[in-house]
């Protein structure tokens, strides 16, 4: 298990995570970091844990923003694929009416030509 320190609104804390995410966890701190700086910006000192919280919830409102529109593009996904698949259905009966149709006009000619053969 690797170990990183991260530094989050001027506070270093020392993190563990699985090999190889290293550069993820730290990414992740920056963006939090990030949050918290422009919240500083914006309203002023108003407590390192109020601020800490507030960036928390923004960060909570934006994943579930996501996975909502995520949900929505796999139903937008799920309706298109039935679509098509609705569609290749009827593709292929129209395939089977056109195939028996030319099926039936191939005998049609073959009776038509031994007609016109024996006469």
């Amino acid at each position: 298990m690797a170990q990183v320190a991260v530094t989050i609104d001027g506070k270093s804390y020392r993190m563990a995570c699985d090999d190889g995410q290293e550069d993820h966890l730290t990414a992740l701190a920056a963006l939090y970091d990030g949050r918290i700086q422009d919240m500083r910006t914006s309203f002023g000192e108003i407590g390192d844990m109020r601020l800490a919280v507030m960036a928390a919830i923004t960060v909570a409102d934006e994943l579930a923003d996501t996975r909502a529109k995520l949900e929505d593009a796999k139903n937008l996904l799920a309706e298109a694929r039935s679509a098509l698949n609705g569609h290749d259905a009827a593709r292929a009966g129209e395939e089977q009416k056109l195939a028996t149709s030319i099926t039936a006009l191939a005998e049609r000619v073959e009776r038509i030509s031994k007609s016109l053969s024996s006469s």
